[in-house]
């Protein structure tokens, strides 16, 4: 079910070449079939929203029902059992309490000659958040999408998701109304995410699309960047387990078994110097996955995507999971600390036995949207920082101008810009 592979250090090695060439690049088809729906949203609006609605989710819906009534949301979340309302805010309080600690505050500096330097940072005005429908509809997703907003202070939290998602899941209504979210769409896909790039009728414009989605949704928040910002273009779930023989196989198996879960496309990897602890790990995959409702999904995922590499050491297995740059590493090792400090690429670090990926997934605080298919190695999870904008802010004096007024004007000359040499030379004349 798992393939065990002996690795040595050779990147090029076919089973690691394999899990690496995941992309989500999609094919030359579907990015022209997002690309058509996004420019009809752009070109007619509400018209093509609907259209849309009934051809990708069998809805015909009203002009001007677009808008979700938060009136029966009180009504949804009512039948949220009680066990899980609990879970729910306790999730929300944690998170809230983490990003608290990213906020930024703004800064200047004086200078020579009564120069002051600085930055500014300010939110965003407009949030949209997308919030999927179906077997991806997570009410822990889309706290990690709307906290770190509010923490920011952004003004406007619009969130869109597919007709029925909210009847389907009491669970996103008892969030929304848990974090005050009011203005919510029966829309979802590609169309959403144009809808809240470009602005309809109905839909306003925002400055940042965040949250997760299927290939479409993917796609087209790929083609409305740059109109607008995106959080990022995820891919698929992945999650290395670092171990050493002090391991639980079954502990390291479930793990890994959380993730291949998820998706097809998901990869789920152990890594050790162990051989004993790789076979036993290999055995209790096969024991638990099929067990699981979602089995086939997770089968699929690890004869894809999943292997349990064995290294020469521990240094061997930090610089591998370093070159996978995964969205989720485990560490359970003897020295869980001196391991630590060797990893450099990793989207989230789960230390010991006991900080299982799911703790993450669902509320320790720390936000779950993370760094995915490599790019923890230039990528960080989600957070308040993605919510404000900094402004760089300058005030000059005559005096400083005049002290280094001749320097930029050689600067500008050396560009051949003359008229940006001339703003400093005018300034200098003597005054009439």
């Amino acid at each position: 079910m798992i393939e065990i592979v002996r690795y040595n250090g050779n990147v090029r090695e076919p089973r690691l070449a394999s899990i690496i060439s995941r992309q989500l690049g999609g094919s030359p088809e579907a990015l022209s079939a997002v690309a058509a729906i996004v420019e009809d949203v752009r070109v007619r609006g509400d018209a093509a929203l609907l259209d849309a609605t009934e051809r990708f989710d069998g809805i015909r819906l009203a002009a001007g029902s677009l808008r979700f009534d938060m009136g029966s949301a009180h009504e949804l979340a009512a039948r949220v059992s009680p066990d899980l309302a609990s879970a729910l805010r306790t999730a929300i309080v944690n998170v809230r309490a983490f990003h608290e600690c990213q906020r930024e505050a703004s800064w200047e500096i004086e200078g020579e000659n009564g120069v002051v330097l600085g930055q500014r940072i300010g939110p965003i005005d407009r949030a949209g958040l997308y919030v999927p429908g179906g077997r991806a509809a997570y009410p822990s997703s889309l706290i990690m999408n709307a906290v770190p907003a509010q923490v920011a202070g952004v003004g406007r939290i619009v969130a869109v998701t597919p007709p029925n998602t909210l009847v389907e899941n009491p669970a996103l209504s008892f969030v929304l109304l848990e974090l005050g979210i009011d203005e919510v769409y029966c829309v979802g896909g590609a169309q959403a995410v144009a809808a809240l790039a470009f602005g309809t009728e109905t839909i306003p414009k925002v400055d940042k699309i965040v949250g997760p989605g299927n290939l479409y949704v993917a796609l087209a928040k790929k083609l409305v960047f740059g109109t607008v910002g995106i959080d990022s273009i995820a891919g698929p779930s992945e999650i290395v387990v670092l171990a050493d023989e002090t391991a639980n196989p079954r502990w390291v198996a479930a793990d890994m078994l959380s993730q291949a879960e998820h998706d097809e496309e998901a990869s789920a990897i152990c890594i050790t110097a162990d051989a004993s602890l790789a076979e036993a790990v290999a055995r209790e995959v096969a024991v638990q996955c099929p067990l699981l409702p979602r089995a086939g999904i997770a089968t699929a995922s690890l004869s894809r995507y999943g292997a349990i590499f064995v290294v020469d050491d521990l240094e061997a297995g930090c610089e591998l999971a370093n070159f996978l740059a995964p969205e989720h590493l485990e560490i359970v090792v003897r020295d869980i600390d001196a391991a630590a400090k060797r990893i450099r690429h990793a989207g989230a670090l789960f230390l010991g036995p006991y900080s299982a990926e799911v703790v993450g997934d669902y509320g320790a605080g720390p936000n779950h949207v993370l760094p995915t298919g490599g790019t923890a190695r230039f990528m960080s999870p989600l957070g308040v920082y993605d919510f404000v904008k900094r402004t760089s802010v300058i005030r000059y004096t005559r005096g400083r101008l005049e002290s280094e007024g001749p320097g930029i004007v050689e600067i500008a000359e050396a560009e051949g810009l003359r008229a940006h040499a001339t703003a400093v030379t005018i300034r200098m004349e003597p005054s009439t």
